[in-house]
């Protein structure tokens, strides 16, 4: 995957309105699609997180980690591992879509990944720029992931700048 031109940096809270859709702060937006793109890759992280990519970037990553599989697979070297290959084709098939951002950078979340997230229409969504995609997060999530990692930011940023 290719360094990206712009860190994609930045916390925002927003609304989720009735029809589950919210709208990136102009920053996000920008960063995340400075060839003004409008189909984008949501994809499921982890419980209460979506991130939303660049298409070409998402398309290069998961199409890289898609070939070494092929490759493993065709040179034998996954033999009596079909349970571990087919349980990630299924994780593969439902973690990730095609979405169009509207109008303003509006993202309408769709179903299957309004669950996943667990914020209802009215709620609150933490927004925030993860260098190489813009992820959503339900905001109990995020300050639970916060109060776990920020303590130890000073480490993770001295081990990656060295």
């Amino acid at each position: 995957m290719a360094a990206p031109e712009t860190f994609i940096t930045g916390e925002y809270s927003r609304t989720l309105d009735e029809r589950y859709r919210v709208a990136l702060p102009s920053e996000l937006y920008e960063a995340l699609c400075p060839d003004g793109a409008e189909v984008c890759i949501l994809a499921k992280e982890r419980e209460g997180c979506l991130s939303l990519w660049h298409e070409q970037t998402w398309r290069e990553k998961v199409q890289a980690g898609i070939d070494l599989v092929r490759q493993k697979i065709v040179a034998h070297r996954l033999e009596g591992k079909l349970a571990k290959i087919q349980q990630w084709g299924r994780l593969l098939s439902t973690r990730f879509r095609d979405v169009r951002l509207g109008d303003r950078g509006r993202l309408v979340i769709p179903e299957g990944f309004r669950e996943f997230l667990g914020v209802e229409p009215g709620g609150e969504v933490i927004l925030v720029g993860a260098v190489i995609c813009v992820e959503l997060w339900h905001p109990e999530k995020w300050r639970t992931y916060l109060r776990r990692k920020m303590p130890r930011f000073g480490l993770l940023f001295e081990e990656l700048s060295q």
